[in-house]
């Protein structure tokens, strides 16, 4: 069953492990694939609503993935599609953990921020890599439960430097839709 905002807010932290978040992707106007996601909302339960909440009003629909770092990860969620901008929800706090069952392994989603510790608000980033040197420091709220291939075509895309790093797409890799399914 496809869930609408009012339904996810009013979701249990328990209810709330079985939702399953659907991202399809395109690289290049071309779909490559869908990731699909499990949230941790025992490991984050702000983090998660506050993912829930922009995913289920369609706030993610066609928004791209503007950071690349191949063996790192992918960044998205920026309605300015530059890494500066902030959702109409304003910030949450960081719900930072070193649980080794929340690293941030291959595939896990957390929040992207500024420097401070407390400024996630609706941009995110899938892990390409394994990447635990960011456990305790950024909110790790789900993992990946399948899409390796659209995972590994967004990874593997084509970068040019920006802010110091070679990072940004040379493609357009674009959040064709996000959708919010209860039940596995």
């Amino acid at each position: 069953m496809t869930l609408d905002t009012t339904k996810t807010q009013a979701l249990t932290d328990a209810q709330l492990r079985d939702v399953r978040v659907a991202i399809d992707v395109t690289v290049g106007g071309n779909d490559v694939g869908t990731i699909t996601l499990e949230l941790w909302p025992q490991a984050a339960p702000k983090t998660v609503r506050n993912f829930l909440r922009y995913a289920s009003e369609g706030f993610y629909n066609g928004i791209a993935f503007h950071r690349v770092v191949k063996g790192f990860m992918i960044q998205g969620g920026c309605p300015l599609g530059t890494g500066t901008g902030n959702g109409t929800h304003g910030t949450i706090p960081g719900e930072f953990s070193n649980a080794a069952e929340f690293s941030h392994k291959r595939g896990v989603i957390s929040m992207a921020r500024t420097s401070d510790p407390n400024s996630a608000s609706c941009q995110f980033f899938i892990c390409h890599g394994d990447a635990e040197f960011l456990d305790g420091q950024y909110a790790a709220f789900g993992r990946m439960v399948d899409g390796d291939a659209a995972l590994d075509a967004v990874g593997s895309v084509g970068t040019t430097m920006s802010g110091g790093e070679k990072s940004k797409p040379t493609e357009k890799v674009v959040i064709k839709s996000m959708t919010v399914n209860l039940g596995a």
